[in-house]
């Protein structure tokens, strides 16, 4: 894990490393002033001096709202505070009465506030708000110009994301420590417009599971050429605009050597990639190809199987995908071979690996892919709104932030070809499908909305310049 890296707990991960903060000899109630008062920062700077409402919760949660409260009080903003429940926690006993003010009744409150901050209930919450609370929560939090909900909005499982009560929609979620599952998790990540995290000194422990961060490339070096770059040989198939489309994205991933292998019938793929026919054994038995990239367009019928055979018999490093991922679900996942890539989204995941001896294929789609990838010796990008990528080893990545304008034909492709890309290049399946992942957002950010997937292409130098 690098030093920049945001790792991604559960709750009990998250409890551990407080624990482990205090037994270091941190009072907790430091820790709780340290919350509140980083997130009262950040409503004051949002927010200014508008008239607040904090909603506090029984629990050291809503002891953070009493902190928040004080803090905002300190700032000159008018504040008013309304309990759920008495604190059943010392140290939200302890931040009650530094509060010191007035605190009014949960369901008595006044409805209608220029902001409104959730502290009701935090990490590791079991059971939903009682529906009366559920609802009064929604409602102030309507009533008001700007909501913030503190860690995890009430109402949120904090390990799988799942509402357990009716959850309001938030303009900001501020999180506290280290960031949770739900923070990256549909359908919790709906209920908030933007999230950010407060860094209040607790250590995330040893994890293997990240947020996708923006990866480190390096230029090529002085002494390349095409082949010490990369040669990326793609599989045609069927329908050859999509195999021509995941090499255009290959060719601008940073590959030096793009053979496209059994297409005649597409003629605007650029100059610089390489025709080859299925019927030159050498195309597919190069020693020199680095990473092989087969299924876009392939088909499902026995000619796509064939070609399928035929391209993993060499047991090229490989990169697998759409038809590609069909024809493994048919039987042919014996034959995959090690450095192996597979991107299937959630259907293609399902019937990949429904008849899979001993793999659960429920719970997140962290779990999903994790397990996948133990269970194939492959890494798995389980795409989707929350893009995994998980390793052999349970590493795993999980990428949040990409638009939805990518739920478009098309955009799969290109991922596959940059995920062949950066295997080339670096011959590691974990790093070239983190890299590519994080690229094929990039290049879509960068091409605004409403896009096609061939409109990605273009950006892609610029997403990779954004890495070096």
């Amino acid at each position: 894990m690098s030093l920049h890296a945001q790792p991604i707990l559960t709750a009990a991960e998250m409890r551990a490393a407080e624990a482990a903060v205090i037994a270091g000899g941190v009072p907790e109630y430091d820790l709780m002033l340290r919350a509140g008062k980083a997130a009262a920062e950040v409503i004051w700077r949002v927010g200014a001096r508008r008239e607040t409402l904090v909603l506090c919760g029984p629990g050291n949660n809503g002891g953070d709202g009493y902190v928040i409260a004080k803090a905002l009080r300190d700032y000159g903003v008018p504040v008013t505070v309304a309990a759920l429940a008495d604190p059943v926690t010392e140290s939200a006993k302890q931040a009650r009465a530094e509060w010191g003010g007035p605190v009014e009744g949960f369901f008595h409150v006044e409805t209608h506030f220029a902001q409104v901050v959730d502290a009701l209930f935090g990490t590791g919450l079991t059971r939903g708000l009682e529906g009366k609370a559920a609802a009064r929560l929604v409602q102030l939090v309507e009533a008001s110009e700007r909501s913030y909900a503190i860690d995890i909005p009430s109402g949120i499982s904090t390990d799988d994301g799942m509402p357990l009560s009716a959850v309001p929609h938030f303009d900001l979620c501020i999180a506290l420590g280290q960031w949770k599952r739900a923070h990256v998790l549909r359908p919790a990540t709906g209920h908030w417009t933007r999230k950010l995290l407060c860094d209040i000194g607790i250590p995330a422990p040893n994890t293997s599971l990240v947020r996708l961060e923006r990866p480190r490339l390096s230029p090529p070096a002085d002494d390349a050429h095409k082949y010490t770059r990369g040669l990326v040989a793609a599989v045609a198939g069927e329908m050859p605009g999509a195999s021509a489309l995941a090499a255009e994205a290959a060719a601008r991933g940073g590959a030096g050597y793009i053979r496209l292998i059994g297409v005649q019938s597409v003629n605007r793929t650029s100059h610089a990639i390489v025709r080859a026919s299925m019927k030159n054994e050498e195309a597919l038995s190069d020693p020199r190809i680095r990473a092989l990239l087969i299924g876009p367009g392939l088909g499902r019928g026995e000619a796509g199987a064939e070609r399928l055979g035929q391209a993993l018999v060499h047991s090229h490093p490989v990169v697998l995908d759409a038809d590609a991922l069909w024809h493994l679900a048919e039987g042919a996942m014996a034959a995959l071979p090690e450095n192996a890539i597979l991107t299937p989204h959630t259907g293609e995941f399902a019937q990949l690996f429904a008849n899979v001896s001993g793999l659960d294929i429920s719970g997140t789609v962290i779990e999903l892919a994790q397990s996948a990838a133990q269970s194939c010796g492959a890494v798995v990008v389980l795409k989707g709104p929350t893009t995994v990528i998980a390793a052999p080893d349970g590493r795993a990545m999980v990428a949040d932030a990409a638009t939805s304008w990518l739920s478009t034909a098309g955009t799969g492709d290109v991922l596959a070809g940059l995920c062949a890309a950066r295997l080339a290049v670096t011959g590691d399946p974990f790093r070239a499908a983190c890299e590519a992942v994080w690229l094929h957002g990039e290049a879509a950010r960068l091409a605004g909305p409403a896009f096609l997937a061939d409109d990605l292409l273009p950006h892609i130098p610029a997403a990779i310049a954004a890495c070096l």
